[in-house]
């Protein structure tokens, strides 16, 4: 793809989504880093049911500690794969307070230290909370990244790398977010949204789906 095509494609992105952000709801980094642990496998709408009551009650590292890990199962029991998220928020809270006074950290070798922690929950973070120019690729950056040509690789960290130099300066912050967002509700997995689609002139995915 050329770089003045990938101009144009973020230039729309950025026209009809000036400030975009992660659908998942927090107030504090704190509470971001635990809502995006949880939602490893899981949608965004599942953790933000179950942070709804969870943050009431915990929403620092010392009260999450505190309810232990079978107190915090009972508010994240909803949440695909629970019993081993419960035990990695635990572990973290516990090595945010002990090595970082329960503030989290702004850096990515400091954040993949902590349990339950990758490099795509480390970028979030960044990107998110530290306003770092990087790209978190999760399922839907890395299915629209291969699928309209934009960067084409077989591992999440091929797509970020690709991504990273293709994508003009001025627009890596928030392309995270509008590539997410592109992903969930046009550039969808099994059938694309083709004909509603503001980049389908310059998009290079040869199936387009017809409109009815």
């Amino acid at each position: 793809m050329t770089p003045k095509k990938i101009r144009e494609i973020f230039l729309r992105f950025k026209k009809a989504n000036l400030k975009p952000t992660t659908e998942l709801i927090y107030h504090t980094n704190f509470e971001l880093l635990v809502a995006v642990i949880l939602s490893a496998q899981a949608t965004d709408k599942s953790v933000n049911k179950a942070t709804e009551k969870l943050f009431l009650v915990a929403n620092t590292p010392e009260k999450i500690l505190k309810l232990g890990e079978m107190g915090l199962k009972k508010y994240i029991s909803s949440i695909g794969l629970f019993n081993s998220k419960a035990k990695n928020v635990i572990k973290m809270c516990q090595m945010l307070i002990e090595k970082y006074h329960s503030n989290v950290p702004r850096d990515r070798e400091s954040l993949e230290e902590l349990p339950g922690v990758g490099r795509k929950t480390a970028n979030v973070i960044l990107n998110t909370c530290f306003k770092e120019p990087v790209i978190a690729v999760d399922t839907h950056i890395f299915r629209v990244a291969n699928r309209i040509g934009l960067a084409k690789g077989k591992t999440p960290l091929e797509v970020e790398k690709q991504l990273m130099k293709a994508i003009p300066h001025e627009f890596l912050h928030d392309a995270h977010h509008w590539l997410i967002l592109h992903g969930r509700y046009v550039c969808t997995a099994r059938k694309p949204h083709c004909p509603d689609c503001l980049i389908r002139d310059l998009c290079e995915y040869p199936d387009k789906t017809p409109a009815n």
